[in-house]
């Protein structure tokens, strides 16, 4: 079923020619697939992600909340992560 451009503004899914990932806009597409509004092709194929680069804000999400889709936060969060898995 392909989805109208209304659909997308229904959602409140970012604009596809999005190229600005502020942390709303992320966490709102990871819902959206969350909850199977959008498809994770659709969304890699509408916002030119690749799978691993959508994963990775899933992971950042489970493992910290929202905040963890900063990407000031990344670095320290790999840090964090590194050394627990190091113990």
């Amino acid at each position: 079923m392909k989805r109208e451009a209304g659909d997308a503004a229904r959602l409140n899914l970012p604009s596809p020619d999005t190229k600005r990932w502020v942390v709303r806009r992320k966490a709102v597409v990871v819902q959206a697939v969350r909850n199977g509004s959008i498809s994770l092709q659709e969304a890699c194929r509408r916002y030119n992600l690749s799978v691993e680069e959508f994963l990775a804000w899933q992971r950042a999400i489970e493992r910290h909340g929202i905040p963890g889709l900063r990407v000031t936060r990344l670095q320290i969060y790999r840090d964090t992560d590194g050394e627990h898995a190091a113990k």
